[in-house]
C-alpha cells in the first residue's frame, strides 16, 4: 500500500495535535515485504514532526511503538494495510490519549485494575471486516494498562506455519499469556471482561453510579441512533447505551440501499452514525452489556455491566439482531475451528479446502459465490424446497462449476474433533436416512435472531424473540418502545430500522407532552 500525497496530507491533519514524540520501529528482512514495510513507515512518519522512523535489519516482520523512547507495549508483525491500516492511526493517536474511540473513566479504571503481567497476540487478515475492532480494544488496554501488558497483532497470512501449528481457522483469534481468550468478533467491553476473568483485576472499590435521564435508547445501530438524535433534537436528556454504535451494521460490507448514499460501507455508517450522534448533547455509554432491566414504579432501570443503574421514565429498545445458530451437536464446540459465520473474514482460510454453506437465501448464496472463487468445492444446504436467493444470485451460483446446491435437507450435527470439522451430518427434511458430507468447514447463514433475551418477562415478545409492538413502536408496557430488527416490524432494512427509530422517539415525545410531563 503506497501513500498518496492525499493520504499523507490527511494523516498530517489527524496528527497535528500529537503531544509526544512517536517512534515507529521496523524490523525486516531484506526482501519484498520488508521494504514493502519500511517503504509503508518512512511514508507514514512523514506526515508529522512527531513521527520518527527507525528501520533495522532482522529475520521477522516487526514494527514497535515507542512514545518519548519508551516501548508503548503494541506492536504489528504485519505489513499494517488494508483493514488494519487504522490500526496503525489509532495506535499513535491513542497512544496520545485521543480519539473517538478512548474509552470514558469508567472503563479507564477497569483497564488500569488488570492484573500483570499480560502478553496478548491477535492473528488477523487484512482482509477482515471484524479483526480491527479487537486489534484497537486490545491495543487501548495495552496503551492505558501500562507496563506490563503488551500487544501484537499478527497477519496470519504472513506467518502460515504459525497458524497452522496454532490450529487457527477464524479470525481473529486472541491469545492472553498463551492460551485462547476469544474468537471472532467482539469489542472492547466484551474483551476487558473476558481478561478481568482470566487474570483477575485488583480491587476498584466502585459503588453503583445511579444517573438518571429523561429517556434511555438500548442499542446504537441505525434505529437505536436515530431514536437517540430525535429524542436529544427535542430537548432532552438522553442515554444512548449499547455494546458498540453501529451494532450489526459494523459486519456488513458493502451498503448499496440507502437512498441518497450511493455506497458505503458498514464500518463508515458506523462512524456517521456515532459523528451524528456525537453533534448532540447525547450520553453515548458504547462497550457496555445491559444485564437487567427493571420497572419501579413509573420509571424504568438499566443496570450495565459497569455497575452503573441509568433511570428515566421513557426506554427505546433497539437492539437488533444477531446471527442465529443451527444449535446443533458440535456447532459450539467448533466455532472458530472449521464453523463461520462471515466468509469475507474466514474465508481465506479454507483456500482449496471442501466448504458448506448452510442457507440459501441472499446472504447463504453471496456467501458460497465468494467462497467459491477461493475453495475446491462449496455445498449450499437448504431446507426448503427452493432457493430464497434473488434470481440473478441464483444464476450466478448456478454458473460456478464448483458449487453445488442440496435443497429440503436438514443439517443434524457437526463433526470433529474439537480442534477443527471433517463433516456435517445431513438428513432428508421429511425424514429419511442420514448421511456424511465431507468439509473442512461450514459458513452459517441462516438469518438473525432479535437480541431480546434481556427483556423477557419485561415486555411482551412472539416466538421468534421480536418485541411486539403497535403501529406507533409502543409495547404494552406504557413508557417502553421498541424500534428495529428487534422488534415485530417487517423487513430488517438499515434505511427501515432508522425510520422507526425515529418513529419511537416521536411516539415517546409525543406520550411526553400528552401525559404533561
Amino acid at each position: 500500500m503506497a501513500l498518496d500525497q492525499s493520504m499523507i496530507e490527511q494523516l498530517s491533519s489527524i496528527f497535528s495535535a500529537l503531544k509526544h514524540q512517536y517512534i515507529l520501529r521496523v524490523t525486516a528482512p531484506d526482501n519484498e515485504k520488508g521494504k514493502e514495510l519500511s517503504a509503508l513507515v518512512i511514508a507514514f512518519v512523514s506526515s508529522s514532526d512527531k513521527l520518527t522512523a527507525e528501520i533495522n535489519a532482522g529475520d521477522n516482520l516487526l514494527l514497535e511503538l515507542l512514545k518519548d523512547g519508551n516501548p508503548t507495549g503494541v506492536s504489528f508483525r504485519a505489513i499494517p494495510t488494508g483493514h488494519e491500516f487504522t490500526s496503525l492511526i489509532l495506535a499513535v493517536y491513542n497512544a496520545d490519549g485521543k480519539g473517538k474511540n478512548y474509552p470514558d473513566e469508567v472503563l479507564l479504571r477497569r483497564i488500569q485494575s488488570l492484573k500483570k503481567p499480560i502478553k496478548l497476540t491477535t492473528y488477523a487478515s487484512l482482509t477482515c471486516t471484524n479483526c480491527p475492532e479487537v486489534v484497537q480494544s486490545l491495543n487501548l488496554i495495552a496503551l492505558i494498562a501500562g507496563e506490563g501488558v503488551t500487544h501484537e497483532m499478527v497477519d496470519g497470512a504472513v506467518y502460515t506455519d504459525e497458524v497452522e501449528k496454532l490450529g487457527i481457522s477464524a479470525v481473529p483469534t486472541v491469545y492472553a499469556n498463551g492460551e485462547v481468550l476469544h474468537i471472532g468478533q467482539s469489542n472492547l467491553g466484551e474483551l476487558l471482561v473476558k481478561l478481568e476473568a482470566k487474570v483477575g483485576k485488583e480491587n476498584l472499590n466502585v459503588e453503583h453510579v445511579r444517573k438518571n435521564f429523561d429517556l434511555i435508547v438500548v442499542g446504537a445501530g441505525p434505529a437505536g441512533t436515530s431514536a437517540a438524535i430525535y429524542s436529544a433534537r427535542k430537548g432532552l436528556n438522553v442515554a444512548l447505551v449499547a455494546e458498540r454504535v453501529g451494532g450489526q451494521v459494523n459486519e456488513t460490507t458493502a451498503i448499496e440501499n440507502i437512498p441518497s448514499v450511493a455506497k458505503t460501507t458498514g464500518t463508515q455508517l458506523a462512524a456517521d452514525l456515532r459523528q451524528h450522534a456525537s453533534e448532540y448533547a447525547i450520553t453515548i455509554m458504547d462497550q457496555r452489556k445491559v444485564e437487567e432491566v427493571k420497572i419501579v414504579g413509573d420509571n424504568k432501570e438499566v443496570y450495565t455491566s459497569f455497575g452503573e443503574i441509568l433511570t428515566a421514565p421513557q426506554l427505546i429498545i433497539a437492539t437488533g439482531a444477531a446471527w442465529r445458530k443451527l444449535g446443533v451437536p458440535g456447532e459450539a464446540a467448533h466455532i472458530g475451528r472449521g464453523v463461520a459465520f462471515c466468509p469475507h473474514c474466514d474465508g481465506p482460510f479454507f483456500k482449496g479446502k471442501d466448504v458448506a454453506v448452510v442457507g440459501g437465501g441472499n446472504s447463504g448464496v453471496e456467501a458460497a459465490i465468494d467462497l467459491a472463487g477461493i475453495c475446491k468445492s462449496v455445498t449450499v444446504l437448504e431446507y426448503a424446497e427452493t432457493l430464497k436467493a434473488d434470481t440473478v444470485l441464483q444464476d450466478k451460483l448456478a454458473s460456478l462449476s464448483n458449487a453445488k446446491v442440496m435443497k429440503q435437507v436438514v443439517t443434524k450435527e457437526v463433526v470433529g474433533d474439537g480442534t477443527k470439522i471433517s463433516a456435517l451430518k445431513i438428513a432428508p427434511r421429511e425424514g429419511g436416512e442420514e448421511q456424511t458430507l465431507a468439509v473442512d468447514g461450514v459458513f452459517v447463514q441462516i438469518g438473525l435472531a432479535a437480541n431480546t433475551q434481556v427483556f423477557d418477562g419485561v415486555v411482551e415478545r412472539n416466538r421468534a424473540g421480536e418485541i411486539v409492538i403497535d403501529e406507533r413502536c409502543r409495547t404494552n408496557v406504557p413508557g417502553i418502545y421498541a424500534a428495529g430488527d428487534c422488534s415485530t416490524v417487517p423487513y430488517k432494512q438499515i434505511v427501515i430500522a432508522m425510520g422507526e427509530g425515529a418513529k419511537a422517539a416521536l411516539t415517546a415525545f409525543d406520550d411526553r407532552i400528552r401525559a404533561g410531563k
